[in-house]
Formats: C-alpha cells, sequence, structure tokens
C-alpha cells in the first residue's frame, strides 16, 4: 500500500484554462489528478498523450469533450476514455471538475500540443 495525503498534492496550470492537483504516488503504472476546465482547453487545436491512457470521471460542470472524429457533452457522473495517441480537446467548459487516471503514469514530456490538423493527424 502506498498512502499520499491531500496536503502532498501538487497544483499545475496547463495554460490559462486549466489547472489542478496530482498527488505523487510514484507509480511508473499509474497516477491520477484532479483538473478543472474553464473555457477551452487548449485554446486552439488539440492535445495527445502520447504514450498512456486516459480515463476520466466528471465530478461537477459541463463542457463538450471532442475527438477528431466526435463531440460528447460532459455531465457529473460521465466517464471518457481516451486511448494514447488520440487527439482531443474541452470546449465551452463551466467549471468542468474532472479525475483523469492514466496509465501507465502521466508524464509532461509525452503530452503534447497540436496547434492544427494536417495530412499526418
Amino acid at each position: 500500500m502506498k498512502y499520499v495525503p491531500k496536503s502532498a498534492a501538487k497544483k499545475f496550470q496547463n495554460g490559462p484554462t486549466a489547472s489542478g492537483w496530482e498527488w505523487p504516488v510514484g507509480d511508473k503504472d499509474i497516477d491520477i489528478a484532479e483538473a478543472t476546465v474553464n473555457g477551452d482547453y487548449p485554446e486552439s487545436g488539440f492535445v495527445v498523450n502520447e504514450e498512456c491512457k486516459e480515463l476520466l470521471y466528471i465530478i461537477s460542470g459541463e463542457g463538450t469533450f471532442v475527438t477528431k472524429n466526435n463531440s460528447v457533452k460532459l455531465q457529473p457522473g460521465d466517464q471518457v476514455l481516451i486511448d494514447k495517441g488520440e487527439l482531443f480537446r474541452y470546449e465551452n467548459a463551466t467549471e468542468l471538475v474532472l479525475l483523469a487516471a492514466c496509465a501507465p503514469a502521466w508524464r509532461p514530456e509525452q503530452h503534447k500540443e497540436i496547434p492544427k490538423l494536417n495530412s499526418k493527424n
């Protein structure tokens, strides 16, 4: 067992519209973060996690989750599974609070912003 108290959580900021808390579990296979999105994230284009899947659980708020081929309106209690390499974004988020579990554990260098789509994306 590994216990990580709330007091050990580390604040993060992803641009002007996304922020949250990460817990330093120290496990390479899985981690979790709580994020809040207000507005569009990223502000333009998409983001991608090149090495991990993300399982999102929507705690509160609302917004639209968009991929290259689909979009869904998010509500509290919804879940979204994002495959590694899948381009995504949030639009029109209003106090959208979510838990994001990543496997393997998320690392900043594998999270990329894709400013606009081209023939390779």
